[in-house]
């Protein structure tokens, strides 16, 4: 497989693949429904809730982090991680924009 032109695409949708590369694996999905619906930063208690090895949640971690939807800070031996709201909100904005534009003009 050749390697991808992006320079061909304009920043939005580039952007928007980045961003649908990263939200495209389920773990990373229950990882932010699990972060999203806590009333503070999550520390340590994902591996439990997902059922994964520490390893790859910090690895789906990462990738959620590489897109600033989620924050971490570390505290002593830990990093607790938070949603980043005023990503989330631009994400959210993004995302609505790109189905909004979109017509259906299908048989």
């Amino acid at each position: 497989m050749g390697i991808t032109k992006t320079q061909i695409f304009n920043k939005r949708q580039n952007e928007l693949a980045t961003i649908f590369k990263v939200l495209a694996h389920p773990a990373r999905i229950a990882i932010l429904q699990y972060i999203s619906r806590q009333k503070a930063c999550i520390c340590n208690d994902i591996v439990e809730e997902i059922g994964l090895a520490q390893p790859t949640i910090s690895q789906h971690l990462k990738e959620l982090k590489s897109i600033g939807l989620i924050a971490g800070e570390i505290s002593g031996k830990k990093v607790c991680y938070c949603i980043d709201l005023k990503k989330w909100k631009e994400i959210q904005e993004l995302l609505n924009s790109f189905f909004d534009k979109t017509t259906f003009n299908c048989c």
